[in-house]
């Protein structure tokens, strides 16, 4: 990332605002997004967020997003750590279930493949994108 922090203020003007926070944001969000794989995003939105309030700290300014973007880090995380270890538990399973979906040109064919799904692991098949 570049350096955003926000440059020295002089007496009586108000204090510049570290944008790297949005930065952290951005990614963290963008993690979201891309699960399982997201998570070396979400990674980098916490680090980042941190980073934009360690900044803001030393330079007695604002880290807008710093916060949230920690926050959203830590969900993209969790949730592509979760996903990852359903593929890893549930191999098997998984490559079935994208076969099936795969061979379903109907929406019964369809149903079928995620009712097997969800009997042989109980879980819903939106966990592997069903």
């Amino acid at each position: 990332m570049t350096d955003n922090s926000p440059e020295p203020r002089a007496e009586g003007q108000p204090p510049k605002v570290e944008r790297g926070g949005l930065w952290g944001l951005f990614l963290g969000m963008a993690g979201l997004l891309l699960p399982p794989y997201g998570v070396v995003l979400s990674v980098f939105g916490v680090v980042q967020g941190f980073r934009a309030r360690r900044a803001a700290r030393a330079h007695s300014s604002q880290a807008p997003g710093a916060l949230t973007s920690v926050a959203l880090g830590v969900v993209g995380i969790v949730m592509s750590t979760s996903m990852l270890a359903v593929l890893f538990v549930y191999q098997e399973e998984v490559t079935e279930f994208r076969d099936c979906s795969a061979r379903a040109h109907t929406v019964s064919t369809q149903k079928e493949c995620e009712s097997t799904w969800e009997s042989d692991t109980g879980l819903p098949p939106v966990v592997v994108g069903g």
